[in-house]
């Protein structure tokens, strides 16, 4: 054989050895099977959906069945009940023999502790129903009670009498990252179990229902009606989020964009709900904005992370633990947090009268308090105050000396203040005294036009309102 004949084979062979791997690299990152190892889901799932169950509620007519939520979905989102024939506000109407019609909805649940029978579903599944009808995957059928509920996190518990059930233990939801791949499992349209299959597509979505507690995983695993409750779980059959919601263009089908409540949360809202019943928030009492690389050039915070303090409440948690203005929260309960939102979620997962270490960033300045979350109010903290204003527009101001509220006082009083002005939405009222501009004194307000003439594009305005610092931010 010549020289030139072996030359030839070797190039065959190393371009088949390298199709060979191309192939079987492309298989791996095309299926979601690969990441167990295996050639198909089925020896996962057979663990897993055990676990997953269907419910079935009913409710006399006259009432609600699905309980709103504080703030609604816009129209485009759809909370995924049953099929079935609809009154005009789209709530199932079944008549039954009996005097009164009946309505019946549907959702899913997840076993989580297979000694004690205890279900998580979603809290909209089960809201005023009068019967809960649980069926296991193995046709076993039970009545379930209602055993705690929280409205925040749309999340429910349950507990059936039942022996030779499956749970699924949690996942670390943290750990979770964009493009992992999951499998959502769930009743939708009531066909009974329905496995499907995706990617994690986002993670800490939010905004979707104002007031509540929000931080989703993202997913275009095909969700619809009917799933809410269900699992999604990773690829060792472990439970990562419970979901809860689409955004569907379609009457309520899946448009691949699906949310989930993460793992963590769950958890910790059913450890709440196995106590009281219920989740019994306080306050920790701050107004607090996201950091962000304007505020953090502007202020020169020392941190690029966290939740900026913008004002502390009078006699509250945070003001006993020593919280000032302008410190920066990067740290609750030895897990950082990016921004307000990570702040208002984590504590909001905290009993109330429970003590909260925190870690703060003050004036560059690493430091740990310990506040105990207070107060008889669902609220964990003000609403945030963003940038994004025109500066100072709508605010009448003048010196500050010589006032009658503040005679002896430095800075720029805030004499008046539309109403309807980008100043009042900032947060500027009537009566305010301006004294340091990010964060440096103010005197009186020729000294505040030339400090504001040499600042960026945000400014960080220490006020004095009601004997006590407030932090507005303006752009």
């Amino acid at each position: 054989m010549s020289t030139r004949q072996i030359f030839s084979r070797c190039i065959v062979a190393l371009a088949l050895v390298a199709v060979a791997a191309w192939l079987s690299m492309a298989s791996a990152l095309g299926s979601p099977a690969s990441a167990t190892g295996s050639s198909s889901l089925a020896p996962m799932l057979k663990e897993v959906t055990p676990a997953v169950v269907s419910i079935r509620v009913t409710e006399a007519v006259g009432q609600n069945l699905r309980a709103p939520l504080p703030g609604q979905f816009p129209e485009s989102m759809r909370r995924y009940f049953d099929f079935g024939d609809r009154e005009p506000d789209g709530r199932l109407l079944i008549p039954e023999q009996e005097s009164r019609p009946r309505r019946q909805g549907a959702g899913s649940g997840v076993i989580v502790d297979a000694g004690q029978g205890f279900i998580i579903t979603n809290q909209h599944v089960v809201a005023d129903a009068d019967s809960i009808s649980v069926t296991l995957a193995d046709g076993r059928n039970f009545e379930a009670v209602l055993v705690g509920h929280d409205q925040k996190t749309d999340i429910a518990l349950l507990q059936i009498q039942a022996s030779n059930l499956k749970a699924l233990q949690f996942a670390d939801s943290d750990k979770a990252e964009v493009g992992d791949f999951v499998v959502a499992i769930g009743n939708p349209f009531g066909l009974g179990q329905t496995v499907t299959s995706g990617i994690i597509s986002a993670l800490g979505r939010a905004g979707l229902d104002n007031g509540n507690y929000e931080d989703f995983i993202q997913t275009d695993a095909a969700i619809n009606r009917g799933n809410s409750g269900g699992a999604l779980v990773d690829m060792e059959g472990r439970l990562l989020g419970i979901n809860t919601a689409i955004i569907s263009a379609n009457g309520g089908g899946s448009d691949g964009i699906g949310f989930a409540v993460p793992a963590n949360m769950v958890a910790a809202v059913v450890h709440l709900l196995e106590q009281d019943g219920e989740v019994r928030r306080g306050m920790l009492g701050v107004q607090i904005s996201d950091v962000s690389p304007e505020i953090v050039a502007a202020l020169k915070l020392g941190t690029q992370r966290g939740a900026l303090v913008a004002g502390v409440l009078a006699d509250s948690a945070a003001e006993a633990a020593g919280i000032e203005v302008y410190d920066v929260i990067v740290r609750v309960n030895g897990k950082e947090v990016e921004n307000g939102r990570d702040v208002r979620n984590r504590i909001g997962l905290i009993r109330r009268g429970e003590a909260v270490q925190l870690g703060i960033v003050r004036g560059g300045e690493a430091l740990n308090l310990t506040a105990t979350i207070a107060g008889d109010e669902g609220v964990v903290a003000a609403a945030s105050r963003e940038p994004g204003i025109d500066r100072f527009a709508g605010a009448t101001l003048r010196d500050a000396m010589g006032t009658a509220s503040q005679p002896q006082m430095d800075g720029v009083a805030v004499v008046g203040v539309d109403p309807d002005s980008r100043s009042w939405q900032a947060g500027l009222r009537e009566g305010d005294i301006i004294i340091e501009l990010n964060r440096e004194a103010i005197a009186d307000l020729q000294q505040f036009r030339q400090e504001l003439a040499a600042a960026g594009r945000l400014v960080a305005l220490t006020v004095w309102r009601e004997h006590r610092r407030l932090l507005v931010l303006v752009s």
